[in-house]
């Protein structure tokens, strides 16, 4: 018995000294420590998408020699479609706060109606384009993924109309002409990296937008076909326009390099 204690002591002994001869020859290695990617949103982007739009408007109809009301405030209204593309700069500062000036334009097809229950026309008026210059504040709430609010200047372009009998649909001999309007606007949304699913796209984002953009009130003559006569009664005009878009961005210095690892 003693000597089967001394002999599994000594293997013991002999197999301790093996394993710690075996780890004295290997080199040390250190486990991998991810490092997340250095982002840097400082730099130009371009950017084009499309969305849908609605418009509000407070309209009556007043005399065109006094400005004086002739009929009660109705609210018309319209909605439909538009593209947009613009353009912009942002700066990264603070570490995850981004600031930026753009510019963009909409163009399309945001539709409704003007009504004169003097004389009992009506017509379609579009709000055929729109243009934008403001700021963006925003918050990267991901290295990739930035929320914004946003805000500025914006100016519109609405086409003319054809009247019509309100009742009959008929034509009449009367028409308005296009005419423009400046206000602002506010809005916010989102921007994010299109880098998911194990799919690189460097540069390339998507962001998804609400903008709300008041314009001035403006008095629209009633004209008559062929001689532009006033008819001597305008459309007192303005509007509340609401959209929301989607769009493809391209940011032209954009660094994000890829997740490394490092020992």
């Amino acid at each position: 018995m003693k000597k089967l204690v001394i002999a599994l002591t000594a293997l013991a002994a002999f197999t301790g000294s093996a394993s710690a001869a075996d780890l004295a020859a290997r080199p040390y290695t250190k486990a991998p420590v991810v490092v997340p990617p250095a982002y840097n949103w400082t730099g130009f982007y371009i950017f084009g998408g499309g969305g849908g739009g609605l418009w509000a408007a407070d309209q009556n109809v007043v005399s065109t020699v006094a400005g004086v009301p002739l009929s009660i405030d109705h609210r018309q209204g319209g909605s439909g479609w538009f593209g947009t593309v613009g353009i912009g700069y942002d700066w990264q500062f603070n570490g995850p706060w981004v600031f930026g000036l753009f510019a963009d334009g909409q163009f399309g097809s945001i539709k409704g109606t003007l009504e004169d229950p003097i004389g009992g026309l009506m017509g379609t008026v579009k709000l055929q384009d729109s243009w934008a210059a403001g700021a963006r504040v925003g918050y990267l709430v991901a290295p990739n993924v930035l929320s914004y609010v946003n805000g500025g200047y914006s100016g519109s372009h609405w086409s003319g109309t054809a009247l019509i009998n309100e009742i009959s649909g008929a034509p009449v001999a009367g028409h308005t002409d296009s005419f423009n309007r400046n206000g602002w606007f506010v809005g916010g949304g989102v921007e994010n990296s299109l880098n998911f699913f194990g799919i690189s796209s460097p540069g390339w984002f998507m962001k998804t937008e609400y903008r709300s953009a008041f314009y001035d009130r403006k008095s629209v003559p009633l004209l008559v076909d062929g001689t532009n006569a006033l008819v001597g009664r305008d459309f007192r005009f303005n509007s509340w326009n609401q959209t929301i878009s989607t769009s493809l961005v391209y940011r032209f210095n954009w660094t994000g390099a890829p997740v490394q690892a490092k020992y």
